[in-house]
């Protein structure tokens, strides 16, 4: 690992700030002032800030209940991004796992361990995604047995993969998928000859979004949490 990448995350500081720690040489690895912030250092080194050691955190994971109009993204020149909602002394650690449109509301993780976000976003793992649409007219069933079975998307060569849905009063339905293409909730409601006029993202595998989490608030996710198997391949 780059010394400045150690620094930053284990102190929560941007990368910037600790290039100018490490150049100004107030950071020692093993003992050695080092003024290079590229320099790579081992797994074991032992690393002081000012005298006093520093270490990696752990990993976290965030639940955040995201609101619309903010962008799924660390950072962004013109928008307002989730990580603005979230205050955490390691913030500049973390990622955003996969992403919800601007407008979607609901469940979005943030972490600093990459093989779980891999997992858990990657398309060969199918973990599935449930959604509740606010549709434009009442889903009819002819329309809920089409996207049971797979529908073909504007620009799209195959069937979608089939879905779990399920028809709720005024104008809602609940949508389960294994797969994220681009806007895929919208094109196939759409390829029914529908509109979503309103999406929320309520589960990501076996993980709910809190209901007792306010809109725009996160908290960490439990690590009884974490390791919940996702939902049964039977509800497809």
């Amino acid at each position: 690992m780059r010394l400045d990448q150690f620094v930053s995350q284990s102190t929560g500081m941007p990368r910037s700030e600790a290039q100018k720690l490490i150049r100004w040489g107030r950071v020692r690895a093993d003992g050695k002032g080092i003024t290079k912030p590229a320099t790579h250092i081992g797994p074991q080194a032992v690393v002081t800030l000012d005298g006093a050691a520093i270490s990696l955190p752990g990993a976290i994971y965030i639940m955040l209940h995201k609101p619309a109009g903010v962008v799924s993204a660390t950072e962004d020149p013109a928008h307002r991004t989730v990580m603005d909602l979230i205050d955490h002394p390691h913030r500049h650690t973390l990622h955003v796992v996969g992403r919800l449109d601007k407008d979607t509301t609901g469940l979005l993780l943030v972490t600093n361990d990459g093989d779980w976000s891999h997992r858990l976003m990657s398309p060969k793992h199918h973990v599935p995604k449930t959604y509740l649409a606010t549709l434009a007219e009442p889903l009819v069933e002819a329309a809920a047995e089409q996207l049971r079975a797979g529908v073909q998307l504007h620009g799209e060569k195959g069937l979608t993969k089939p879905a779990a849905v399920e028809i709720l009063p005024a104008c809602q339905a609940r949508i389960t998928l294994h797969e994220g293409k681009y806007h895929q909730v919208k094109r196939m409601f759409a390829a029914v000859g529908n509109r979503v006029e309103a999406l929320h993202r309520e589960r990501i595998g076996g993980l709910l979004l809190d209901p007792q989490l306010p809109v725009g608030k996160w908290r960490d996710v439990l690590i009884t949490e974490i390791h919940l198997p996702p939902l049964e391949s039977s509800l497809i």
